[in-house]
């Protein structure tokens, strides 16, 4: 014969603490008989009586230990539950997130703030790496969601577009285009240009490239620099003109400027390892979607 099984733990906890148990069944929303009936075979199963019954129903020595133990047992057996169910929630865990510098110019940290405040049992590790890092790392499991620019990896990656965002020209202040509010970009084909190393991002440089392509020409890089930081203080020092982010409007300077260029836009992907996305990391990007513009 099987043991007693949670539920008549349950029944009986609830027949133990109000010793009634027409009050019992009406507690757990049940019909007596079948009440009755489920206590009879815990004490058939258990080989011992667990209640006595008469004009009052009071505990055994036996249903006294029992009662005792299995409200402990059910208050943990509630409490793995919860657990479990809040991890498949998202509510609770481990999330890496691994994040191009440009991004973190967006409206990510606002997604983070607000992810932290809401979940604040998940811990929450924030990586700036280059977007061919992050791949690399996300593959390896090593973080758990990755932003990327440009990039739509495939296996064991998989991947969703989160939003687009324009594509600027940033000029020296002096330059004679700084004037107008957008340029076309085959105006800036005789111009150096300062760009990053393409093994840094190479789907985002391959469109930097593409652009000027269908503007009718190959860039000259004049110079390369690894932080966006260097880039822009490289063109305000009148080494080149340049292609950003709009996000890199945020980098305020009196001696740039930046200006729109028609139809030029970049898109940023989240990526993960194809098997699952964690529930944590689910949460993140549903939350984020609504702040990274």
């Amino acid at each position: 014969m099987h043991g007693p099984d949670l539920r008549q733990l349950r029944y009986f906890v609830a027949v133990g603490e109000e010793l009634h148990f027409s009050r019992a069944a009406e507690r757990l929303g049940m019909a007596q008989p079948p009440l009755t009936q489920q206590i009879q075979k815990l004490e058939t199963q258990l080989g011992c009586q667990l209640l006595t019954r008469g004009r009052t129903t009071s505990l055994t020595t036996a249903g006294a230990i029992l009662l005792e133990q299995s409200r402990g047992l059910l208050a943990h057996v509630d409490s793995v539950l919860e657990a479990t169910r809040r991890a498949a929630r998202g509510e609770t865990g481990r999330l890496v997130i691994g994040v191009p510098p440009s991004v973190m110019l967006s409206g990510l940290p606002t997604a983070i703030s607000k992810y932290r405040a809401r979940f604040p049992g998940v811990a929450l590790r924030l990586r700036e790496m280059s977007t061919s890092a992050i791949e690399h790392a996300v593959a390896l499991g090593e973080i758990d969601l990755g932003f990327l620019r440009e990039a739509a990896p495939g296996h064991p990656l998989a991947s969703r577009a989160i939003y687009q965002e324009p594509v600027m020209a940033v000029l020296p202040k002096s330059h004679p285009l700084a004037a107008h509010k957008s340029v076309c970009l085959s105006s800036l084909q005789k111009d150096p240009f300062v760009f990053f190393p393409k093994q840094l991002g190479p789907a985002f440089f391959d469109r930097l490239i593409s652009l000027c392509a269908e503007a009718g020409f190959t860039p000259t890089i004049a110079v390369e620099a690894t932080q966006w930081q260097s880039v822009i203080a490289l063109v305000e020092a009148g080494m080149g003109v340049t292609l950003a982010p709009g996000c890199m409007r945020k980098f305020r300077s009196s001696h740039v400027v930046f200006r729109s260029i028609p139809r030029a836009t970049t898109t940023v992907t989240a990526c993960w390892r194809a098997a699952e996305l964690p529930p944590s990391a689910a949460a993140f990007l549903k939350l984020a979607k609504a702040h990274l513009v």
